[in-house]
């Protein structure tokens, strides 16, 4: 069997590794336009920030560890068309065209930067960051300036500005929203981090869009906002999101949704013998009970492990998704997982939610750091969301809160569980049963 997989992002490479460790004789192809393969896109801030030491440390293998797996990888390869009928790719490397058969296709075409509909997009200075190259080129830039714009606070936007700051640049970042992080944070979880972020030095201009970008001799030199500010920046990053690259899952006909891909629960899409994973599909939300988007690297390496199962014949499931995420920005951490109250609300479920502030440790326990929880609960006490924010020990927390949404655990539930306690890792109640207590309070 020949398995010919378009992509060489999380999804793709893992896609291809994982077949390999459950059967040694399927022929397996990989194509990507990138120069780079198994990388961490996820780190490309932290090189920026000079807290990884370069770029090259973040690339985890070469096509020639590949290799020694059977697998084949093909760099800088643009495949531009795909023939179902005849199971058969068409794909251009060192601008020579060739052909390639199939049995079995794997769409892991991944994401485009979107870029937002203004003048001055094309001009010097103005910057997506997506790949490995774009970090290099970024970072080369930055060397030149003294200040910076990012657009778009989401998770990455935040991490490329705390980057520039570390360089010494003087850092503006702006979200058209009026808050940040708004896919995964409610306002007053949101504010917290506003306000780490401005006693950091970086400027925040939140509620408005930028309208257009001035330049002079070809750089960008101004941003202009809806309402008329304009911010000088010699450089701009476009952190405004990523849309799903659908160009040959439509040319084959696949079966697309409102953001991507329709795929079954085995990563199979509408075409016979052709799959896709990764940021071009959509995903089934536990909480929703409706398709959405769940562009993470942990999403795509486990619809990756789903796959390779079905592919290889054995039985597996990829479950509904509830979008854990977690970063760290200079001391800060954060996280959250589920709906925020916000989201509730656009989808017409009543929540009930309380707020606490804890501390990490012992409050006796030298360092003991304050812990921002907001646990988010139906109407029937069932938790459907939690954001959490610390200097420390986030990420398990929100894991916890992961395996308490997805089991259906109510407010009620969780005050009871076990929690391991000692007085430098924890208080004797865990701040996650402090949330759940007070909002089990709002049910009596």
């Amino acid at each position: 069997m020949k398995v010919v997989i378009i992509g060489g992002g999380a999804g793709g490479i893992s896609t291809a590794s994982n077949i390999r460790k459950l059967d040694e004789e399927i022929e397996i192809t990989v194509f990507t336009r990138d120069r780079y393969v198994s990388y961490s896109p996820c780190a490309i801030p932290y090189v920026i920030s000079n807290t990884i030491p370069s770029f090259e440390d973040i690339v985890m293998r070469s096509p020639e560890d590949y290799a020694k797996k059977n697998i084949e990888i093909n760099l800088e390869t643009e495949v531009t068309a795909v023939d179902k009928d005849k199971k058969e790719i068409t794909y251009v490397k060192d601008n020579v065209e060739k052909k390639m058969k199939y049995d079995k296709l794997v769409l892991a075409t991944g994401g485009s930067p979107f870029v937002p509909p203004m003048k001055g997009v094309d001009l010097e200075g103005v910057f997506k960051i997506r790949t490995l190259d774009d970090g290099k080129e970024v970072k080369e830039y930055a060397k030149n300036c003294k200040s910076a714009l990012v657009t778009g606070a989401g998770l990455i936007g935040i991490e490329i500005a705390y980057a520039f700051k570390e360089m010494g640049l003087e850092v503006t970042l702006c979200e058209m929203l009026p808050q940040i992080v708004p896919r995964s944070l409610d306002p007053d979880m949101s504010r917290i981090i506003e306000g780490y972020l401005e006693s950091e030095g970086i400027r925040l201009m939140l509620g408005q869009p930028i309208t257009e970008l001035k330049g002079e001799d070809e750089k960008v030199k101004t941003a202009v906002f809806d309402d008329g500010t304009e911010v000088d920046a010699e450089m701009i990053i476009l952190s405004t999101g990523v849309r799903a690259e659908l160009t040959l899952a439509n040319m084959i006909g696949c079966e697309t949704g409102r953001w991507g891909i329709i795929v079954s629960e085995q990563m199979e899409t509408s075409v016979e013998d052709v799959y896709a994973v990764g940021d071009c599909v959509e995903s089934f939300s536990a909480i929703l009970k409706a398709n959405t988007i769940s562009q993470l690297g942990t999403t795509a390496v486990r619809q990756a492990k789903t796959l390779a199962k079905t592919i290889t014949g054995r039985k597996s499931k990829f479950n509904p998704v509830l979008n854990s995420m977690v970063t760290k920005v200079g001391r800060l951490e954060f996280g959250a997982v589920g709906l925020t109250t916000i989201f509730a609300q656009q989808n017409n479920i009543k929540s009930v939610t309380e707020k606490v502030e804890a501390l990490t440790r012992a409050r006796y326990y030298p360092n003991a750091k304050p812990m921002n929880v907001k646990v988010i609960c139906d109407a029937d006490g069932k938790i459907i969301g939690c954001q959490i924010i610390a200097e420390e020990r986030v990420a398990e927390r929100i894991d916890t809160m992961t395996l308490a949404i997805t089991e259906g655990l109510t407010c009620y539930d969780l005050s009871n569980m076990e929690f391991a306690y000692a007085p430098p890792v924890s208080m004797v109640t865990d701040p996650l049963v402090l949330a759940v207590e007070e909002v089990s309070k709002k049910f009596h």
